[in-house]
């Protein structure tokens, strides 16, 4: 007997049953498709971690100081010149968040103001969609300019043609109006999400002491020389530093020649004031993490396919049962045993792989609309298609052999003899 002959006998078995055999692939569909979600939605997620970080991950080094830290020990201007002075560096910045506010609609909103000198576009790669990024003359000078985000130029403005603009900042009961100079594309708070100063900003006590914050109205940012928020409050000392190497290769030699330098120019060696973090360093480790716990979870819902396959088995094994006298008639016919145990192998196959198919859809379509509500981009791989499919089929296999070889070790007298 043929492949084909055998295909339409499994088929026209599975029409005859269609509720048992929609039933029984159900288990499969299901760890299908709770599998190719996972995975598909797995990988847009670390696509998007990666790619949120890797604005930093050229050489960018953060070097953070302990929050328990003395005044004496912060970062100072001072050591930023002295840093920059060094040949392999090639780029230094302090980096610096303050929450205020600014005026949207005549009322108040909350508004965070990302600091930083010249260097910040360079380390942050801050792409311009329109105007420009402040000069180290402005920096230097306190100039009372800003870049805005695009969020920002539609909350504020409604559209992207507010070069030239103000926007009236207010921090620690001080107001100034700054003239808007340029528009960035980038986002700032995701792409530097790792940050010390960061995380102290949008500590839970900030979160409930404000306010505005605690609204949940929408969040306006800009960018402006650090010069400009010390003038108004500020001490003056940072607890981030952001550096870029000259040479990507010594990021990681440039992060402890910074804090030796920092240890000396303080006078604290030995007492752990100051950390580096290699931002290529980190991008590895999310996105090693991010592999290990999606094959983890789809592990777990692979679970799912056995329960499935064991449906499957349980299944055939009733078919077998059913279709005794018609192996005993086929037997007396001439039919071989391998003839016997193929045909009811390709039914548990097919019955899988239409089970492995339907679930892919239904995985691929849970995880766009999984990934819809939060804003990534979802990412089917043909790796992840051909292991679903051949997933399926191999547990139609695994649980497909015994209720096959059952069927085809029946002797024909027996099976004749059977109502």
């Amino acid at each position: 007997m043929s492949i084909w002959e055998n295909i339409k006998i499994a088929v026209y078995s599975i029409r005859t049953n269609m509720m048992r055999s929609l039933l029984t692939m159900l288990g499969i569909i299901i760890g299908v498709a709770a599998v190719i979600a996972i995975i598909t939605v797995g990988n847009g997620g670390r696509d998007f971690i990666i790619d949120m970080m890797s604005d930093m991950s050229s050489g960018a080094v953060t070097v953070n100081v302990a929050t328990d830290a003395a005044q004496s020990e912060k970062i100072t201007s001072e050591d930023i010149e002295a840093l920059k002075n060094l040949d392999a560096i090639k780029y230094a910045t302090p980096m610096d968040y303050k929450i205020g506010s600014a005026i949207i609609d005549d009322e108040p909103s909350m508004c965070i103001a990302i600091s930083g000198n010249e260097d910040l576009a360079k380390v942050m790669n801050i792409t311009m969609r329109r105007g420009r990024f402040f000069t180290a003359e402005e920096s230097e000078n306190g100039a009372n300019v800003c870049i805005i985000t695009e969020l920002t130029a539609y909350m504020v403005f409604g559209d992207l043609d507010c070069i030239g603009e103000y926007i009236n900042y207010t921090l620690n009961e001080k107001s100034v109006r700054l003239r808007i100079i340029g528009i960035t594309n980038t986002d700032l708070t995701a792409s530097s999400s790792s940050s010390a100063s960061m995380s102290n900003m949008m500590s839970s006590d900030m979160m409930k002491n404000n306010p505005m914050m605690s609204s949940g109205v929408a969040m306006s940012m800009v960018i402006t020389p650090i010069t400009v928020t010390d003038a108004l409050g500020g001490t003056n000392t940072y607890i981030s530093l952001y550096v870029m190497a000259a040479d990507q290769e010594q990021a990681d030699t440039i992060g402890n020649v910074v804090k030796n330098i920092l240890y000396a120019r303080h006078g604290n060696f030995g007492s752990d004031t100051y950390s580096a973090m290699n931002m290529e360093n980190l991008t590895e480790m999310v996105d090693k993490i991010v592999n290990v716990f999606t094959t983890f979870v789809a592990g777990i819902s692979a679970i799912a396919l056995v329960v499935g396959g064991i449906g499957v088995m349980n299944i055939m094994l009733v078919s077998v049962t059913e279709r005794t006298r018609e192996i005993g008639i086929r037997k007396a016919l001439g039919a071989k045993t391998s003839t016997i145990m193929f045909q009811f192998l390709t039914e548990s196959i097919i019955l899988c792989v239409i089970g492995g198919i339907v679930g892919l859809i239904l995985g691929v379509g849970m995880a766009a609309v999984v990934a819809d509500v939060a804003g990534i981009a979802i990412r089917v791989e043909v790796s992840t298609i051909a292991i679903a499919v051949g997933f399926a089929s191999a547990v139609g296999i695994f649980f497909g052999i015994y209720p096959a070889r059952k069927a085809a070790k029946m002797l024909p007298i027996e099976a004749l003899r059977r109502d």
